[in-house]
């Protein structure tokens, strides 16, 4: 049975059947009662498409990414994409991942808004300074930022604590009597990356230390970048007797050089990563700044996108949660 035969054997319209089935408020619960009776009587179940369109929503949620040759085996962006998945899925909707190169990114963006693909989109890798951001709050078209950006109006954002993550890695290093610590960081226009720099700044500051700028290199957002980067480090003189990688993704990397160059880990040079390390090959227990729940965390954005679209207001819809730092055998003592 469909809508229309159900209000025709009931004798009402569509209309009022249709928001009766929906919850509307305007429904008085006595009609609201005997619609629910009858359609659980006779079996019937709307029509999912159909409903959509008739509020006029897609139930499909959207994430646009520009890939990086290592995302596609990065386990802390697939758990976060499996939190997401779980989420849209109990929720029965659906959830587009669209791969684009970076040149493509911002028209992207008005693509999906233009064509009502989705209903609402989850904006990854934040900027310091966010034109997609800039581009959806213009538009007016709901999202929730993985990250946060530089921007003076509320929108959504579900972020770890950046300045929490580096204050521990430095204190860790300083009780290990640790004073020459390097920082190695993805791209710096990156927000978490120019926030995690600017912590460790801070935190050198506060314990009496002078950051050798020598010491201070970004870029380094894949393997290959994060190998070369060690090795200028490596190059120094004098070289840092600690480092820490502001990202997991060129972590590996870090980790290699300083075994290819025979370099104790640990004993030599410290190293703490921000990030899960899971590489059989390096087979080190890296210390590492832990983001706990990422499965949790993807769901949770969901979760925030679906309450927006439901009329919360975005500066409801902001959360940080705190890393944790896990000793592992990459730090000991500075023997210097």
């Amino acid at each position: 049975m469909n809508l229309k035969s159900l209000a025709i054997a009931l004798g009402m319209s569509k209309t009022t059947v249709s928001r009766a089935l929906n919850g509307y408020p305007e429904v008085n619960s006595r009609t609201r009662e005997i619609v629910l009776a009858a359609a659980k009587k006779v079996g019937y179940k709307p029509n999912p498409l159909a409903r959509s369109l008739a509020v006029g929503r897609s139930n499909v949620l959207g994430m646009i990414f520009p890939l990086l040759p290592n995302d596609l085996g990065d386990s802390v962006f697939l758990s976060v994409v499996n939190g997401m998945s779980d989420a849209v899925e109990a929720a029965k909707m659906s959830l587009i991942i669209s791969p684009v190169s970076p040149q493509n990114e911002l028209p992207s963006y008005d693509t999906m808004m233009r064509s009502h693909q989705v209903d609402g989109l989850v904006v990854g890798r934040t900027k310091v300074k966010d034109e997609r951001i800039a581009c959806l709050m213009q538009a007016g078209f709901p999202f929730v930022a993985h990250g946060r950006t530089c921007i003076d109006a509320p929108y959504a954002y579900f972020d770890y604590d950046h300045d929490t993550g580096i204050d521990l890695a430095v204190s860790f290093l300083l009780a290990h009597g640790h004073q020459r610590i390097a920082l190695l960081s993805a791209p710096l226009d990156l927000h978490f990356a120019y926030e995690r720099k600017q912590s460790f700044l801070r935190c050198m500051a506060q314990a009496g230390l002078q950051a050798d700028p020598r010491h201070q290199l970004d870029q380094a957002l894949d393997r290959r970048s994060g190998y070369q980067a060690m090795q200028q480090l490596l190059a120094c003189s004098p070289r840092p007797t600690a480092v820490i990688v502001d990202n997991h993704l060129s972590g590996v990397g870090v980790v290699r050089a300083l075994m290819d160059a025979g370099i104790g880990i640990g004993k030599e040079i410290s190293v703490i990563v921000w990030g899960s390390v899971e590489d059989s090959l390096i087979g080190l227990d890296v210390t590492t700044i832990d983001q706990p729940d990422l499965r949790r965390a993807g769901a949770r954005m969901v979760e925030m996108l679906q309450a927006l679209l439901a009329g919360t207001p975005p500066e409801k819809l902001q959360e940080i949660w705190q890393p944790v730092l896990l000793p592992g055998a990459t730090v000991g003592r500075c023997m210097e």
